[in-house]
């Protein structure tokens, strides 16, 4: 049997499976979907008939959209909440009659609280990201503000000018040299130089991470990949370098197979986290730096050849102090000053404390220089750091020379007056340029070197 026109309209009207009411001109409720009742918690017979007016001041919904369509005479959108809590986003539309007078508003809804709630839930995430953005970025100013280099000996100024050249490009470098010469500052100042200097500088110590744990904490790990891992998944190391420069320091700790696996990530700039199926991409910049002796591991087997190579496109050597000791000078002042400024101590070396210890060999290097000279300025009592204040090991040698040898202090002096020429003869072409570096006059380095017989 055919159903009638007013059957099949309800029938459409509760087939939409959307909120949709009809009201009169004054707001009186003419028809609802059964969808309704769901959504205001209200049975049908309930709410037709009733005024939308007073349903508002019942907390029913609110805002209503019918006001507004009078007003406009035209479609409008709005956002109501519901008793329930719900939001629902509204369209009212309005229905003319004969004469172009609105006498009738359809409104239909959408729910959209789990958009809503998620946009909420994004924008507290997004200022979240900010905020820790923000304090990354300070910490790395504060990282990248110390990674200068004190001295101008030959040595470390061709050091510099090729870390400042291959800095302008995305060439993979490898930073050789002994402990504590300075790879990571090295390597913050090409970061700094590069056109990546705004984005991450992730370091890596490939020696300090233990191997078992060396893959979920550089490629990072999926959620509930083993039994102690985050419930959330965890970045890793690499996935943090997007867009900055990845530091692998130590890469010749590495043993071969995670050596393997560095070198397809290095290859491919893809990785899987652990636990992971779907592969990811990082764009990133990448230094290492290494201590060891990597054309003799590659020899016995030790270390990837393959590795090698990818890492050694522009090798870099940091020379140990033993071979630039005209900047220990003035390396030994600027530590001075700089630990005197943090402890708030006014401190100096004393001539002969600096005499002592130009001639040391550092074999720790400039750590183990920083190291003396922190100390130094902390556990000194007076202005004037003397040789009293130095450890036993750092004057002991010194004092035995001068019993042994029975010279005199002007002699002593004169022997280092002399050595110091000497070096500073091998770093420097000119006598103008020594006596910049010195501190003394052109004429002054001319007598001393005719003086001590220095050609």
């Amino acid at each position: 049997m055919r159903m009638r026109k007013a059957e099949e309209s309800e029938e459409i009207l509760n087939a939409l499976k959307d909120d949709l009411l009809v009201t009169d001109k004054n707001g009186q409720i003419l028809r609802v979907s059964e969808e309704t009742k769901a959504l205001y918690g209200i049975e049908e017979r309930e709410i037709v008939g009733a005024s939308v007016y007073d349903l508002e001041r019942q907390g029913v919904f609110t805002p209503i959209v019918t006001p507004l369509v009078l007003k406009k005479k035209d479609r409008v959108n709005i956002i109501q909440t519901t008793n329930k809590g719900r939001k629902l986003l509204i369209t009212g539309v309005p229905v003319f009659d004969e004469e172009g007078e609105v006498y009738r508003i359809a409104s239909y809804s959408h729910d959209i609280t789990e958009m809503v709630n998620m946009k909420h839930f994004l924008a507290e995430m997004q200022d979240e990201m900010e905020r820790v953005k923000n304090e990354i970025e300070v910490l790395r100013n504060q990282q990248m503000k110390n990674t200068g280099f004190v001295g101008s000996s030959y040595e470390m100024k061709k050091c510099l000018s090729v870390a400042k050249q291959v800095a302008e490009v995305d060439v993979n470098v490898l930073i050789l040299g002994e402990s504590g010469v300075g790879k990571t500052h090295l390597a913050k100042l090409i970061h700094r130089e590069s056109g990546r200097c705004d984005k991450p500088f992730i370091e890596v110590n490939c020696g300090a991470i233990p191997e078992s744990l060396f893959e979920s904490e550089f490629f990072g790990y999926e959620a509930g990949s083993f039994t102690s891992a985050n419930k959330k998944g965890k970045l890793g190391l690499a996935e943090l370098a997007e867009g900055g420069t990845l530091f692998l320091d130590e890469i010749g700790e590495l043993s071969l197979p995670l050596q393997v696996k560095v070198l397809r990530f290095i290859q491919e700039k893809q990785f899987y986290r652990v636990g992971g199926t779907k592969p990811r991409t990082v764009d990133f910049r990448l230094i290492a730096a290494t201590n060891q002796p990597l054309e003799q591991l590659v020899q016995e087997k030790k270390f990837r050849e393959d590795l090698y190579f990818r890492l050694n496109v522009v090798p870099i050597r940091i020379p140990p102090l033993r071979e630039r000791t005209t900047d220990i000078l003035p390396l030994l002042d600027h530590f001075v000053e700089q630990f005197s400024k943090k402890y708030n101590r006014s401190r100096l070396l004393d001539d002969a404390v600096k005499q002592q210890l130009f001639k040391q060999p550092w074999p720790g290097n400039i750590r183990e220089l920083i190291n003396l000279i922190e100390r130094l300025v902390v556990v000194s009592t007076s202005e004037i750091i003397t040789i009293n204040d130095l450890p036993e090991s750092y004057y002991l040698p010194y004092g035995q020379a001068l019993e042994l040898e029975e010279k005199t202090l002007p002699e002593i002096l004169e022997g280092v007056e002399r050595e110091v020429l000497q070096k500073a003869k091998t770093q420097y072409r000119t006598t103008v340029e020594m006596a910049k570096y010195l501190g003394v006059s052109q004429p002054t380095i001319v007598r001393k070197l005719s003086k001590y017989k220095i050609k």
